[in-house]
């Protein structure tokens, strides 16, 4: 009982932490740091609620965030990316087993080509000489949620 109380208050604070970043993220092109560590920080509560053992299923986690950390901080170190698309990538995937963090990135992959092809068209309409920044938090928060649908969407039968 106390479980299924966790998951849902677990899973309802990372929607709204993830449509905050993705809002933010449009308006700004800046992900505040706390929403990453508010994400991350929740990270645990889901695990217990959804019965990982502390070794090996936490401890797989707690390497993904890692290796998720590591290489995209290679992307954020060739100005491919921005900071705060990498803490949220690290962050989300401490939530994401394996198989549901790689279905993720290649939504984000998928989401942010559109978003920076849809950039681009606004940026020659308008004739603008500017770079475009691109929102990257915006693919990566829709691409979590797609892949997070099921609990969303299924839980009560």
């Amino acid at each position: 009982m106390v479980g299924e109380y966790l998951f849902a208050a677990t899973l309802g604070a990372l929607v709204l932490l993830l449509v905050s970043a993705g809002i933010e993220d449009a308006r700004t092109r800046e992900i505040a740091n706390w929403k990453n560590l508010a994400i991350a920080v929740l990270a645990p509560a889901w695990w217990v609620a959804n019965g990982l053992d502390p070794w090996p299923d936490m401890a797989l986690q707690l390497s993904l965030g890692a290796g998720v950390l590591a290489l995209f901080a290679c992307a954020f170190a060739l100005g491919q990316m921005g900071g705060g698309d990498v803490k949220l990538l690290a962050a989300l995937a401490l939530w994401l087993p394996f198989q549901p963090l790689i279905w993720m990135l290649v939504l984000m992959s998928v989401l942010g080509g559109v978003l920076t092809l849809l950039m681009l068209i606004d940026k020659w309409v308008r004739r603008s000489r500017a770079v475009p920044e691109i929102p990257y938090g915006v693919a990566i928060a829709i691409a979590t949620l797609l892949v997070f649908r099921e609990p969303i969407f299924n839980q009560f039968g």
